[in-house]
């Protein structure tokens, strides 16, 4: 028989459960999408732009994505249970079989390390002196996050799902150079109703200015960077390649001799020079 102890332990721990953000514990019904990528690979630009083209009554800002395409590392179970299906989701899960309908957007590896480097400075886990180096050192060992490194991650979720009709895969840069065409592949999969014209306004309001100007005037309303350096943007620059000006050589190696096959597999080119 429990003592009294054990049940007022037990009891907080549901109450934990329930009223904190569920992350891997989610309770994942057979009707939901996600929208999954490894940190810093354009997650945020693509729940703007599903949410735009989901309601261009109410245009997606920082204040309100929660409500639109919700993050289950910033939302309750209680309130994600709650939610009307099927549920369009936000995750960084590595693999994960019980994600049946998942549009996953892959980012070179060697750009990601810049953007979550920078990230890192801004919600203060290392300061601006912290040598990229040693911070590539660790991103390769996954050492960053519970999430697992960006070559387990990707090449889980690729490996795994490529060939499967519920699996959307992306590259942030074909988002880039094409958003329009990218998200009409995103609205295809999700059997949505669309007019070149609700495509069009939508891809203009997540367009990357208009993402900068509502984190600047909306940062303290958005939980993720509420407490974050406001000398940094967390929308930077949207920018492809920028590893050739921004990552010394031996950086750039590390990560090539680590994942050089599947970098390779996905289409990127490597063994370049600056």
């Amino acid at each position: 028989m429990l003592s009294k102890v054990q049940l007022l332990l037990a009891k907080s721990v549901i109450r934990l459960q329930e009223f904190g953000p569920p992350g891997r514990r989610l309770s994942v019904f057979e009707d939901d999408v996600f929208i999954v990528s490894y940190p810093k690979s354009g997650n945020t630009w693509a729940r703007f732009l599903l949410g735009n083209l989901y309601s261009q009554s109410e245009a997606v800002t920082f204040a309100n994505i929660e409500r639109k395409v919700p993050d289950i590392y910033q939302n309750s179970s209680k309130i994600l249970s709650q939610l009307n299906r099927p549920r369009l989701l936000k995750s960084h899960e590595y693999l994960d079989p019980r994600y049946r309908r998942v549009i996953y957007i892959v980012r070179d590896p060697r750009d990601v390390v810049i953007s979550y480097y920078n990230y890192m400075i801004k919600i203060r886990i290392i300061n601006e002196d912290y040598p990229l180096l040693a911070f590539v050192e660790q991103f390769v060992k996954g050492g960053w996050d519970p999430f697992g490194s960006w070559g387990d991650h990707v090449g889980g979720w690729f490996g795994a799902r490529k060939k499967m009709p519920d699996f959307l895969f992306l590259y942030y840069e074909d988002m880039l150079d094409d958003p329009i065409r990218e998200l009409k592949k995103m609205a295809t999969f999700l059997k949505l109703s669309f007019s070149d014209e609700n495509i069009e306004k939508a891809v203009a309001m997540s367009s990357f200015q208009h993402m900068q100007d509502l984190e600047k005037l909306e940062s303290m309303r958005w939980k993720p960077i509420k407490s974050s350096r406001k000398d940094k943007l967390f929308i930077r620059k949207a920018k492809k390649d920028e590893w050739r000006t921004e990552l010394p050589q031996g950086a750039i190696e590390i990560i090539e001799n680590n994942w050089m096959d599947i970098i390779s597999s996905l289409g990127y080119r490597v063994g370049d020079q600056h």
